[in-house]
C-alpha cells in the first residue's frame, strides 16, 4: 500500500525539493508554499530522508480536510487511521499551527488532536491508557484557509541538521537553503567554484558533497529509524547504496574565503567533519582582492545584508563593490543571496535572474547573473531541449522569479548521471556572449575573429575606447608642455589634467613621482564594474604616457557631498610620501583619503602669505593639514595658532611644521569649531594676518550645519573683532556659485584676488575664490 509523503521546505525551494523528487524517481507535486507531494512506500521514506538536500523534513500526510470548528477536526482526525503506525506505547507530542482560518488558537487544536488520536488508539489497541514511553512519533497538525492537514514527522532533526556543522558562526545559512543556491545555479563538478563570503563553509561544503554524489543524511539518524514499520535493513540497504555512489574525488576547484581567519578554521574543520576537507581549499581573503585564473566558474555567495551582521549604512560600500570585483571573472556566472534593498539599483545591473527565498522569516532574494557558456567539444544544440515540457526551464511559470535549473548529480538508485555536465549547456542567454560557432566549440579553441568575452558586467564600448585614445594624445601633448615646465619654477607638485576632455572628467595631479587621479562625478551609462574597468584603462594610459608604475597611481572618485565627508577615510593603504613645495616639506597620504593633504591650488596663496608673515601673529583657522601655517612660520611669523576640528588634522598640521623645524612655545594648536574658537577669545586677543578657508558645508554637529553662502558674513564679522586694524584676512571657498554679501561685512576693505591666487596650472580658473580683506584703521 503507497504512502503519502510531504517533502517539507523554505518558500522559494519547492521546484528544487520536486526536482530531486524527480531524480529519486517519484512524481512530485507541489500542493502548497512549502509543501511537496509525493507516494511511496516505507524503503522510500529512507531513500527521501538520506538523499534530499533541499528538503526540510519528510512527513507522512495522515488526511487532509475541511475544519472550520472543533467538532470537526476532533471527529475527522479520528476517522484516520493513526494504529497503523503509532503502537501502543508511541510518544506522539502533536505541534500546530494555523494560518487565515477559523480555528486560529493553536494550543486548542493541537489539544484537540491529540485527545481525538488517543481516543482512536484506546478502542484500536483496546487499552484505557497510552504510557507513551516508545518511540516518538512527532504529529503536526496544519491548518491553512480553514483546511487541517495532519501529519507524521518521520525525520525528527529538520534535514538541515547534516551531522558536520557543529560550530556556529555569525549569522550561519542552513544546509538546506545552501544546497538549494547551489542545485539553483548551473554549476556542475567540472566548473570552478566560490563563495567569497564562506563564513563556517557551509556553501562550499555543500556543493563538495554534491559534486562527490555524498548522499547529505550519510552521517545522521532519523527519528523514523526506531519505528517497528520500518525494518531496519532498509535503512542500512539504503545507506550503503548511498555509499557506493559516492564518487572518489572531484575534477574542478571548490574554493571559501572570509576576511574572518576565525570563520575560515571553522570552515575548515566543518569540512573536515563531512568528510570533504580535501576537495576544498578554504582561505582567509577580503572579498576585494577576490581573483582567480580559473574560467567559467560560478560564484555563489550569502554576503552580510544588515539583518544579521553590522547595517545598511556600513555594508552599502561592500556591495557597491561587488560588480567591480566580479568583473574580473568576465567568464563566470554569479549568484548573490541577500536581503539588502535595491540590491539592482546600487550595483546598476539588473540580474538576469531572480528568486525570492526565505532564510527563516526573512525574505531575501536570489539574484542569478549568468556568464558566458563555457566552450565544450561536440556541440549540443540545447535549444531544443528547452522545448521539451518536462525540461527543467519550463517548469517555473514566473520568469521573473525563476530560477536557472535544479540539478542533482544522482540518478534514480543513487549512482552518477552520464548526462548531468551536458544539460549544464543549457545557458542560453549568455551564449551569445560568447562568441562561438558550432566549428570552433568542435575544435575547443574561439575563433580569430571571435568578439572579446563580454562576461555578465560587459565590456567597454567601442565609443569609449576611441574617447580613450583622444585622452591619450592630449596627455601626450600635456607631457611634452610640462616636461621642463615644473624644474624652472621650482615645484614637483602639479596639476596635469583637468577636465580638458568633458567625456573623461578627471583631475590628475603629480606629486613628486607619484600620480593622483580624481573622477569628477558625472552623469553615464556605465554600471559599477564597467566604470572600473574605465577608471583603470585611464589610469593605465596615464601611467604609460608620464611612465608612471601601476603601484604610483592613486585612483579616486570625487562625488557632490555635504559635511565633512571629503575628510573621511577613503582607504587603509597610508602611502605617504614627502612632497616638496616653496622650499618647504609637506606629508602627503596619496591613498587614504579623497584628498591628498596639500590642496595644490592654494600654491601662489600660500606663498603671498608667507611673504606677509614676517612678525605678524598668525592665524589658520580650518586649518586641515596645516600647509599655511608651515608657509606663514617659514616667513618669520611672531606667532602661528593653527585650528582645526579633527584631532588627526592637527595632529597631521603638527608633524607638517615639525618636519620642517618648526617647533617652541610660539606654534600653538587649537581643537575647536571656529565659531566657538573666536567666542572664547577675549576681546584683546588679536591677529595681524587669518587665513579663513572653510568647507562650502558641513553637517557635523560641532559646526552647527555650516553652509558658507548663509553663514559667511556673520564669521567674518566675529573675526574682524580679533584682527588687529590694517590686519589682513585671506578668505578663500571653492563653491562656484558663492556670492560675497560684501553690505553686510562692517569697517573693513574687500577686493577679489582670485585670477591671481588660481596657479596657471588650473585650468579651471574657478577652482577656488579667494578674497583679500583689510581691516580698516580706525
Amino acid at each position: 500500500m503507497s504512502i503519502e509523503l510531504l517533502a517539507t521546505s523554505t518558500m522559494g525551494l519547492e521546484s528544487v525539493v520536486s526536482r530531486e523528487l524527480k531524480e529519486l524517481g517519484y512524481e512530485p507535486k507541489n500542493i502548497e508554499v512549502g509543501r511537496t507531494l509525493f507516494t511511496g512506500s516505507e524503503r522510500d521514506i529512507c531513500r527521501a530522508n538520506i538523499h534530499l538536500r533541499a528538503a526540510g523534513r519528510v512527513l507522512i500526510r495522515m488526511g487532509e480536510f475541511p475544519a472550520e470548528d472543533f467538532g470537526e477536526l476532533f471527529d475527522r482526525t479520528v476517522e484516520l487511521p493513526w494504529e497503523r503506525w503509532l503502537p501502543k506505547n508511541a510518544c506522539f507530542p502533536v505541534d500546530g499551527r494555523s494560518v487565515r482560518s477559523k480555528l486560529s488558537s493553536v494550543p486548542a487544536c493541537q489539544s484537540i488532536v491529540k485527545k481525538a488520536i488517543v481516543n482512536r488508539l484506546q478502542k484500536a489497541w483496546n487499552v484505557t491508557e497510552l504510557p507513551e514511553d516508545g518511540p516518538r512519533y512527532p504529529v503536526e497538525v496544519s491548518l491553512l484557509k480553514d483546511r487541517a492537514t495532519l501529519t507524521i514527522d518521520t525525520t525528527g532533526e529538520g534535514l538541515h541538521r547534516r551531522g558536520y556543522r557543529k560550530l556556529v558562526g555569525a549569522a550561519p545559512l542552513r544546509e538546506t537553503l545552501a544546497a538549494g543556491m547551489i542545485l539553483l545555479s548551473y554549476w556542475d563538478p567540472e566548473r570552478p567554484l566560490l563563495d567569497p563570503f564562506c563564513g563556517s563553509g557551509t556553501i562550499p561544503i555543500e556543493a563538495a558533497l554534491i559534486a562527490r554524489n555524498i548522499a547529505p543524511g550519510l552521517k545522521r539518524s532519523f527519528v523514523s529509524e526506531a519505528w517497528s514499520q520500518i525494518p531496519f535493513a532498509s535503512w542500512t540497504e539504503v545507506r550503503q547504496a548511498a555509499k557506493d555512489a559516492i564518487r572518489p574525488s572531484i575534477s574542478a576547484s571548490i574554493t571559501g574565503c572570509d576576511i574572518d581567519p576565525q570563520a575560515v578554521e571553522m570552515a575548515e574543520y566543518h569540512a573536515r567533519m563531512a568528510g570533504v576537507s580535501q576537495d576544498i581549499t578554504f582561505q582567509c581573503r577580503d572579498f576585494l582582492k577576490t581573483e582567480s585564473s580559473e574560467e567559467y566558474g560560478c560564484s555563489i555567495m550569502n554576503p552580510p545584508y544588515g539583518k544579521w551582521i553590522g547595517d545598511f549604512r556600513e555594508l552599502r560600500e561592500l556591495y557597491f563593490s561587488i560588480p567591480s570585483v566580479l568583473q574580473k571573472l568576465p567568464t563566470w556566472s554569479h549568484y548573490v543571496f541577500t536581503a539588502f534593498p535595491d540590491f539592482e539599483k546600487l550595483i546598476g545591473q539588473e540580474a538576469t535572474r531572480r528568486r525570492k527565498i526565505y532564510n527563516s522569516r526573512l525574505e531575501c532574494t536570489y539574484f542569478q547573473f549568468i556568464g558566458p557558456r563555457p566552450p565544450r567539444k561536440g556541440f549540443v544544440d540545447k535549444e531544443k531541449e528547452l522545448e521539451n515540457p518536462g525540461s527543467l526551464e519550463t517548469e517555473i511559470s514566473n520568469e521573473e522569479q525563476s530560477s536557472e535549473g535544479s540539478i542533482s548529480f544522482k540518478s534514480v538508485s543513487g549512482g552518477p548521471r552520464e548526462d548531468s555536465r551536458e544539460r549544464f549547456e543549457k545557458v542560453s542567454l549568455a551564449a551569445e556572449n560568447s562568441g562561438l560557432t558550432q566549428t570552433e566549440e568542435d575544435k575547443g579553441n574561439p575563433p580569430k575573429d571571435a568578439k572579446p568575452i563580454r562576461g555578465v558586467f560587459g565590456v567597454l564600448s567601442d565609443s569609449v575606447r576611441n574617447s580613450a585614445a583622444d585622452f591619450e594624445r592630449r596627455l601626450e601633448k600635456l607631457a611634452h608642455h610640462y616636461r621642463r615646465w615644473p624644474s624652472r619654477r621650482g615645484i614637483s607638485c602639479f596639476r596635469i589634467y583637468d577636465r580638458d576632455i568633458p567625456e573623461i572628467p578627471l583631475a590628475i595631479d603629480r606629486y613628486e613621482d607619484c600620480l593622483h587621479i580624481a573622477e569628477y562625478e558625472r552623469p553615464h551609462d556605465r554600471n559599477a564594474a564597467l566604470q572600473v574597468q574605465w577608471m583603470d584603462l585611464m589610469a593605465d594610459i596615464a601611467g604609460k604616457v608620464f611612465e608612471t608604475p601601476r603601484e604610483k597611481i592613486f585612483v579616486k572618485q570625487r562625488r557632490r557631498q555635504r559635511g565633512i565627508a571629503q575628510y573621511e577615510r577613503w582607504d587603509t593603504s597610508h602611502y605617504v610620501i614627502q612632497a616638496n613645495e616653496g622650499g618647504l616639506k609637506f606629508f602627503v597620504n596619496l591613498s587614504d583619503y579623497l584628498d591628498t593633504g596639500l590642496f595644490l591650488d592654494h600654491r601662489i596663496t600660500r606663498d603671498m602669505v608667507r611673504k606677509e608673515a614676517k612678525g605678524k601673529r598668525f592665524l589658520n583657522l580650518f586649518s586641515y593639514t596645516g600647509s599655511f601655517s608651515v608657509y606663514a612660520a617659514d616667513g618669520g611669523a611672531e606667532s602661528v595658532t593653527t585650528v582645526d576640528l579633527s584631532n588627526t588634522y592637527l595632529d597631521w598640521a603638527q608633524d607638517n611644521m615639525e618636519l620642517n623645524g618648526f617647533r617652541g612655545s610660539r606654534f600653538e594648536y587649537v581643537r575647536s569649531d571656529v565659531f566657538r574658537f573666536l567666542d572664547l577669545l577675549y576681546d584683546d586677543e588679536m591677529f595681524d594676518l587669518v587665513v579663513l578657508d572653510p568647507p562650502t558645508f558641513s553637517n557635523s554637529k560641532d559646526l552647527a550645519d555650516w553652509d558658507v553662502q548663509r553663514d559667511h558674513a556673520e564669521m567674518l564679522n566675529l573675526l574682524l573683532r580679533h584682527v588687529s586694524p590694517g590686519g589682513v584676512i585671506y578668505f578663500s571657498n571653492n563653491n562656484r556659485r558663492f556670492k560675497l554679501d560684501e553690505e553686510l561685512i562692517r569697517g573693513a576693505r574687500l577686493r577679489e584676488i582670485s585670477n591671481r591666487t588660481v596657479p596657471e596650472d588650473f585650468r579651471n580658473r574657478r577652482i577656488h575664490r579667494c578674497w583679500r580683506i583689510v581691516k580698516e584703521k580706525e
